[in-house]
């Protein structure tokens, strides 16, 4: 179970958002400027909201009453952004196992199954530079599982994708769905996307759930 209320003020724009979802990934959607990624960086830990309280299976992640705020490389929180962020310098294989030594060697998840279900054996001694943006995408998703996850933030990760390219990763995400139990947020303003992937919809517009809260 995921449980979410926060507000945070950034500049004129106000969040004041609340939701509860047991699915296996919600969607939050909205159009841009709705707030969609401040409230996932306020639940990656990247962002503290001016108050409120989030938690995840009864774990309290951030609750400003209380004054607990659990630093974001404690969450067990992996985020996976539209531009991948993968080290240039090192080749795909070296970016996967990255995501292995964040977890501590104790990933529940081996390179081997992780490679099989993204379909990147192929890609291993390549570097980013020379990936396409799909294949770039199907890594970043590798090294965040490879972390071991407890939850998975998918911040638009098809946005810079054109559709051919989305096209060649839908299937892969569907995949990882079906084959993981870790609960997914999943934010798209893209009905294709979320349709092909969640199972609950969470509407933000101005800062503020209007739909699935």
């Amino acid at each position: 179970m995921i449980e979410v209320r926060v507000r945070k003020k950034l500049g004129d724009f106000q969040l004041d958002a609340a939701f509860k979802s047991d699915a296996n990934v919600t969607a939050i959607s909205g159009p841009s400027g709705s707030g969609k990624s401040t409230l996932l960086g306020a639940i990656a830990g990247l962002l503290r909201p001016d108050e409120g309280f989030i938690a995840f299976d009864g774990r309290t992640l951030f609750d400003s009453a209380r004054r607990i705020s659990v630093p974001a490389h404690r969450r067990g929180i992996r985020v996976v952004f539209q531009d991948s962020r993968l080290f240039p310098h090192l080749t795909v294989r070296q970016n996967l196992l990255y995501g292995y030594w964040l977890a501590g060697r104790r990933s529940h998840r081996t390179l081997d199954e992780i490679v099989a279900l993204l379909g990147i054996g192929h890609l291993l001694k390549r570097r980013p530079r020379t990936l396409s943006g799909g294949e770039r995408q199907r890594v970043a998703l590798g090294r965040a599982l490879l972390a071991n996850p407890t939850v998975l933030l998918l911040d638009e990760p098809l946005a810079s994708l054109d559709q051919e390219r989305k096209d060649d990763v839908l299937p892969y995400l569907r995949q990882l769905v079906s084959a993981s139990h870790i609960p997914i947020l999943y934010v798209s303003h893209q009905r294709d996307e979320i349709e092909a992937l969640a199972q609950r919809v969470i509407r933000l517009e101005g800062g503020r759930v209007v739909n699935g809260g």
